[in-house]
């Protein structure tokens, strides 16, 4: 058999979801069977069509539930070629850095989960019986850059794997994803809930304007009383680069404040509150609507 990547996937499928039996020996009536159990329609279709690729006959899928197909002939090719893929039995074969993505992706579509909670627990796991084949899971993904930890159970015989941060979460999505529908939806929720604070001023003038203003009438206040401008970020560095970025595109006058809120955590703030340089943001349209006539109130 060649070891491609539908024969990759067919291979992962199988040691995670799937099965490849035949009759005890005490039992009269032959049957050797393979397939997947697995409720979901885009995974047990995109086994139905690699194990096609690679065999050359489809299998019998019921939607829902598997998809299924007896051959004493694939049976003892598989077996004869990878050993046994009972849970406890199973191991990955040895594969390159294109087949192990391809490998990976199929094994954690079918056992993988993902949670996110927002700002607090993100992470992606699986839970095997395997503890061999855990480990060569674990390994895998570090060849490929992406860290995890492995856990045994208390009170179970069972080892659950779990893949924290950012950077690692991000890898396992470039690098390896996901083809189920619901578990793909939910790596990019924790992706999007990784919050970037720090912000990213283009280059070119024209693209720094349009950065700006964008940026201003959305953070800008202005303070009912004394008509200060006020920009706040928990990053200093954010406002030095805006401060910066005012004076050369309109030569305007803003000073940086730290600041400590009630429950003590620091944040930082730029002020403009020169009357001339307020207007000159009016004048420039770097002020949202609402801002703008609350400073003009506070001239009245």
């Amino acid at each position: 058999m060649k070891f491609d990547e539908n024969l990759a996937a067919v291979h992962a499928y199988l040691c995670a979801d799937g099965y490849v039996i035949k009759n005890p020996p005490t039992q009269k009536h032959k049957y050797y069977m393979m397939g997947l159990r697995n409720t979901n329609l885009t995974l047990l279709r995109d086994f139905q069509d690699r194990f096609e690729k690679v065999f050359g006959i489809k299998p019998y899928l019921i939607e829902g539930q598997r998809c299924r197909l007896g051959s004493k002939e694939i049976y003892e090719k598989l077996t004869n070629e990878f050993g046994s893929f009972y849970s406890w039995e199973w191991r990955m074969p040895k594969l390159n850095e294109n087949l192990l993505k391809i490998w990976l992706r199929a094994y954690f579509d079918c056992e993988g989960w993902v949670t996110c909670k927002h700002h607090q627990n993100r992470h992606i796991g699986a839970d095997c019986v395997n503890e061999t084949g855990i480990y060569q899971v674990r390994d895998s993904l570090k060849k490929l850059g992406i860290s995890c930890k492995v856990t045994k159970r208390s009170k179970r015989d069972i080892y659950s794997l779990y893949i924290y941060g950012k950077e690692n979460i991000s890898n396992f999505k470039d690098k390896i994803g996901f083809l189920h529908p619901s578990k793909k939806q939910k790596l990019d929720l924790i992706m999007n809930d990784f919050m970037d604070y720090y912000w990213k001023f283009p280059t070119k003038r024209n693209k720094q304007k349009e950065f700006v203003r964008g940026l201003l009438k959305k953070k800008a206040v202005i303070g009912k009383s004394n008509g200060v401008v006020r920009i706040f970020s928990n990053k200093e560095e954010n406002l030095i680069k805006l401060r910066k970025t005012l004076n050369n595109l309109y030569n305007l006058e803003s000073r940086i404040g730290r600041r400590r809120n009630g429950i003590g955590t620091i944040y930082f703030e730029l002020n403009v509150n020169k009357q001339r340089e307020v207007k000159r943001l009016i004048s420039h349209n770097l002020l949202s609507n609402r801002e703008r006539l609350k400073w003009l109130k506070s001239r009245r």
